[in-house]
């Protein structure tokens, strides 16, 4: 088991549409196990239930939710109430539990999300998402792509009119973007800024804090 915190963040209702509370028995129905699966050694006390309202690409008013973990939950309802305000645009942000957890399904959707507990691919140690410390913005035009021995990967596979960044269209996360703005103002990296792969949907907690966090949880 992990050496995890209880965090004791306060609910915070809010009638805007905004606010956070803690995993309920009814939200834990949910979510068990699916992205909260079997050999998750977090607690719920380090998990929390965000709420946001968004504008879809019609530009019309939607709820969405997330679960992600209570040291960035402030922080999700402060850059999502930022973003509605602004009329930034996301298509959905929805549970990964209603694509089954299946993480491409969610990504050709264009979903954003936040919680799916995993390990990195071959080793024992938590994801970023697994942790709940990692958020991924409209997935199909941010894509995640990497060349390995001359062969490009990419994720979602669907998402190959929107790898070469050098080209404009709608909905495109870089420097200049707002949602990129504020998730970096708010501590968070982004896996466009990385060298050996690009992951370009992709805001995080650094390594350096969640090492505070979860101090077992090592590479």
């Amino acid at each position: 088991m992990l050496n995890l915190f209880s965090f004791g963040f306060a609910e915070q209702p809010d009638n805007s549409g905004f606010y956070i509370s803690k995993i309920d028995d009814k939200i834990f129905e949910r979510i068990k196990g699916k992205s909260y699966k079997d050999n998750c050694p977090l607690s719920l006390d380090d998990l929390r239930y965000v709420h946001v309202l968004h504008k879809d690409f019609n530009g019309d008013t939607q709820e969405g939710e997330l679960i992600c973990n209570a040291y960035i939950a402030a922080d999700l309802t402060d850059i999502f109430m930022k973003l509605y305000n602004a009329g930034y645009q996301i298509e959905k942000i929805r549970l990964v539990d209603e694509y089954n957890v299946d993480d491409e399904s969610s990504m050709r959707d264009n979903n954003s999300s936040c919680f799916n507990f995993r390990f990195i691919s071959h080793t024992k140690v938590i994801s970023k998402h697994g942790l709940g410390l990692a958020v991924d913005i409209n997935t199909l035009y941010n894509p995640y792509t990497k060349v390995v021995d001359g062969k490009r990967i990419l994720e979602p596979a669907t998402a190959g009119a929107y790898v070469d960044r050098s080209k404009n269209f709608p909905h495109k996360i870089d420097t200049k973007d707002l949602c990129y703005k504020l998730f970096t103002e708010h501590g968070f990296e982004w896996g466009g800024s990385w060298k050996s792969a690009k992951d370009y949907q992709h805001f995080e907690v650094p390594d350096s804090i969640a090492a505070k966090l979860y101090p077992l949880n090592k590479k």
